[in-house]
């Protein structure tokens, strides 16, 4: 079995001990650079075209328990905004973790104020946020991951209605800055939210009339995206509800699986072992590890010959990510 593997890992990716099996798996690997963030290289293997986003929100908000229809859809994830020496950057996690009910009284807030405009904004059963309108807003979006630790001025909206959306993003900010949900937030300790992150705009793409770009014919993940993608390409789509070696017991037989790990799992001490027993006892006979670093992803292709390369010795995770 093929195993390709998407590591949501972002900023944690440097904390990541040379000792772990992540390094040394790293350390045998053939390693290149793909110039894209690890949501967008994932869409484009699976023969999405952007539009001018990937259409993320619609094909996520389908399989979030939101009726899609054929309006446009945005990812508007909650997150908070640190004031540098003189501009704004994004800060992670992003989306923030936000209880349900700050999340509907704030989505509330916001629909109250912007229906004259024609914008919803939506709550998904996951959690995630998302606005809809019936009209392509004539917008090109970032990634959040392209923004993370940066200058947000460099990353908002563009195109043709830019000003109006900046201006849409300034209104959400008045509106979060004195809201009852931010001042609870903040009296348990928790960062305030004190603006979205909008993303991954698009209508509903139709299912997919060719295979994707690869072998793959089965996605694991905890991700509406994820589960979305799999419909889309009529693949067969698994959960992951325990650890690796179970999910890997599950989706034997299959020829190649394309799995999304979840960002705890990453750093998490001997998660990835069963990679590595698979490695040595055959049972994957290729290892392919996307991990997301920002702007970019580092794609790290292993086979099990490449465990007897002995001369290979591990590195810091910083000799590999700058």
């Amino acid at each position: 079995m093929k195993l390709t593997v998407d590591c949501v890992s972002t900023g944690q990716l440097f904390a990541i001990p040379a000792s772990s099996v992540l390094a040394y798996l790293l350390s045998k690997a053939s390693i290149r650079e793909e110039a894209l963030p690890l949501e967008a290289l994932v869409c484009s293997q699976s023969r999405l075209v952007p539009m001018p986003d990937y259409p993320i929100a619609a094909i996520a908000a389908a399989e979030d328990g939101l009726d899609v229809g054929t309006d446009y859809w945005l990812r508007a994830d909650p997150v908070h905004l640190v004031l540098q020496r003189d501009s704004f950057s994004l800060n992670e996690p992003c989306p923030l973790a936000v209880s349900r009910a700050h999340a509907q009284a704030m989505i509330a807030s916001f629909n109250a104020h912007f229906a004259q405009d024609g914008l919803k904004f939506c709550l998904g059963e996951s959690g995630a946020w998302y606005v809809s309108l019936a009209q392509p807003p004539q917008i090109k979006t970032a990634l959040p991951a392209m923004a993370m630790g940066k200058n947000i001025a460099h990353f908002m909206p563009q195109g043709g209605a830019s000003g109006q959306w900046v201006a849409y993003l300034n209104e959400v900010q008045m509106l979060l800055h004195a809201h009852v949900a931010n001042t609870e937030r903040e009296g348990a300790g928790e960062v305030a939210v004190n603006s979205i992150w909008l993303s991954g705009g698009g209508v509903m793409s139709a299912p997919a009339s060719v295979k994707p770009d690869s072998d793959i014919d089965c996605l694991a993940g905890n991700s509406t995206l994820y589960q979305g993608l799999a419909k889309r390409s009529g693949l067969m789509y698994h959960g992951i509800s325990a650890s690796l070696q179970t999910l890997m017991s599950q989706v034997a037989g299959h020829a190649h699986v394309r799995v999304q790990l979840a960002q705890g799992l990453l750093s998490a001490e001997n998660s990835l072992q069963p990679l590595l027993n698979g490695l040595k006892n055959g049972s994957i006979t290729q290892l392919v590890l996307n991990l997301a670093c920002y702007e970019k992803t580092l794609v790290a292709t292993i086979k099990p010959l490449d465990l007897y390369k002995f001369w290979r010795t591990t590195k810091p995770m910083s000799a590999y990510l700058l």
